[in-house]
C-alpha cells in the first residue's frame, strides 16, 4: 500500500473546527462537507487539492472536538495520507476507523514543505520527498491496521471478515 502526491502543509494545533467548520455540519453528505474542508485556514485548499495529495502538519493535528467528520472530509477531498509531528488521539482513532492513513513523523513534518512531491510506503513507513531528495522513517502500520485502511475503514473491514 502506497501513496504519492503533492503536499499541502499546515501548522501546529489545527483543530477539527478548522478542518470542517461546525457551521456546515447540517448535512451528513461527505461530498457536501468536503467542499468546505480547511476553508477557515486555507480558502484555496479545495480548489488546489488533487486525488492522491498528501497533507503535512505540525503538532497536535486534529485536536478539538471528537467528530469523525474531520478525517472523513480530508479523505473525501482525495488526500491519500496525513503526516504530522503528532495527532490528537481521537483524530488518530477516527482516521483509522474511516480508512484515512496517517503517520506520525516529526522529522518529515518539519522538513517537507508545501508543494513538495512526496511518496509514502505504508508497509515500511518510508516517506520519500522527491522534491528535496530526502527520506524519513515513520513507524509502519501493523498488519491489522493496514487491513482496516485497505478495506476503506473499520466497518468495511468487519464486513469483509464476516463474509469469510
Amino acid at each position: 500500500m502506497n501513496a504519492k502526491g503533492f503536499v499541502h502543509k499546515y501548522p501546529d494545533n489545527v483543530d477539527t473546527d478548522v478542518i470542517i467548520p461546525a457551521r456546515y455540519l447540517n448535512t451528513s453528505d461527505p461530498k457536501e462537507l468536503a467542499a468546505h474542508c480547511m476553508e477557515d485556514i486555507d480558502t484555496e485548499f479545495v480548489k488546489k487539492v488533487r486525488p492522491g495529495d498528501i497533507m503535512v502538519a505540525g503538532f497536535n493535528f486534529g485536536c478539538g472536538s471528537s467528530r469523525e467528520h474531520a478525517p472523513l472530509v480530508i479523505k473525501t477531498c482525495g488526500v491519500s495520507c496525513v503526516i504530522a509531528k503528532t495527532f490528537a488521539r481521537i483524530f488518530y482513532r477516527n482516521a483509522i476507523n474511516i480508512g484515512l492513513p496517517i503517520l506520525e513523523c516529526p522529522a518529515a513534518a518539519e522538513a517537507i514543505q508545501d508543494g513538495d512531491e512526496v511518496s509514502v510506503d505504508f508497509d515500511t513507513g518510508l516517506i520519500t520527498n522527491h522534491t528535496r531528495n530526502e527520506s524519513y522513517q515513520a513507524e509502519a502500520f501493523p498488519p491489522f491496521i493496514q487491513e482496516i485502511i485497505s478495506a476503506g475503514g473499520l466497518m468495511n473491514s468487519i464486513k469483509q471478515q464476516n463474509k469469510q
